[in-house]
């Protein structure tokens, strides 16, 4: 049995669902805050700034353009990357080492583990490549866990740095970096970059760059339903796409080839859309 998601990609003639909440760098749209925040993590990189920042509410494409960061990445640049990591000094490192793939000897003492750890940057030096570790969701970072960070970067050669670090996390990140006891820390960011919501006029090309690499050859939104949507998902991506594909799925359903302000309206008030902060226009 066809679901209504396979019916409406057949209904618009679509090869695959424009607006999946799956972050893919291959529907990557490169509005003016993306094409900055990626300008800024590759300064960051090829500048070997020891600590770059990249903060954006949750939705706005971090993750998605981290992804497509890691596609262009060459083979001199060992990536760690590190999702959600929690607990002290001693957790974190065993996250680190089991980012990098490294074994970790069952009870080993935190010496030890960081012995390792300086032992692995010096070897990956030595085979000419630097290593890069990557904080998803950095926010959740207590301010123990980002002053031992910053000890990290503390591992050098004479002239070179052996790591780097990326933070990426929601926009309260800049505000716990900030913390009175973390002037070390700060100093060390090299690179830092926000990004924002997208405007009414970012989203009506956002929404036709999804359409086109899913296959559409005709615009399938009305001017006015673009709006509605990006007012409603408040700019932000994911939101977006998830408005966005429930009006798709609407407009099938009612055999419609165009989806209009209206279907956006029925589908906000339906209730399907959990934007957190849901508004619907006054009719």
């Amino acid at each position: 049995m066809s679901s209504s998601f396979d019916m409406y990609t057949e209904f618009f003639g679509l090869t695959e669902r424009p607006f999946s909440l799956v972050p893919d760098p291959d529907f990557l749209y490169w509005s003016d805050a993306h094409k900055r925040a990626f300008n800024m993590l590759e300064y960051g990189l090829f500048t070997h700034a020891p600590i770059t920042l990249v903060t954006g509410d949750v939705g706005a494409g971090k993750t998605t353009l981290l992804q497509y960061l890691l596609k262009q990445i060459e083979g001199d640049i060992t990536i760690g990357l590190i999702s959600n990591a929690q607990g002290g000094r001693g957790e974190l490192l065993r996250w680190v080492m089991m980012a990098l793939s490294q074994p970790v000897v069952p009870g080993s003492d935190y010496v030890d583990l960081f012995n390792q750890f300086q032992m692995y940057l010096i070897e990956e030096y030595s085979q000419g490549r630097r290593v890069v570790l990557i904080f998803d969701e950095a926010q959740n970072l207590d301010r123990e866990a980002l002053e031992e960070l910053r000890m990290y970067t503390n591992i050098n050669t004479n002239k070179d740095e052996l790591l780097q670090l990326v933070l990426v996390g929601q926009p309260e990140l800049r505000d716990i970096v900030r913390q009175p006891g973390l002037e070390q820390f700060c100093q060390r960011i090299a690179a830092n970059v926000h990004l924002s919501a997208m405007t009414v006029d970012t989203v009506t090309d956002y929404i036709k760059h999804r359409m086109k690499v899913a296959g559409a050859g005709r615009d399938m939104f009305t001017d006015e339903a673009i709006g509605l949507i990006a007012r409603s998902a408040r700019g932000i991506p994911r939101l977006v796409n998830q408005l966005a594909d429930f009006s798709l799925v609407y407009a099938s359903s009612e055999e419609q080839e165009v989806v209009t302000a209206d279907m956006v309206r029925n589908v906000l008030r339906d209730g399907l859309f959990m934007s957190n902060v849901l508004f619907l226009e006054k009719t």
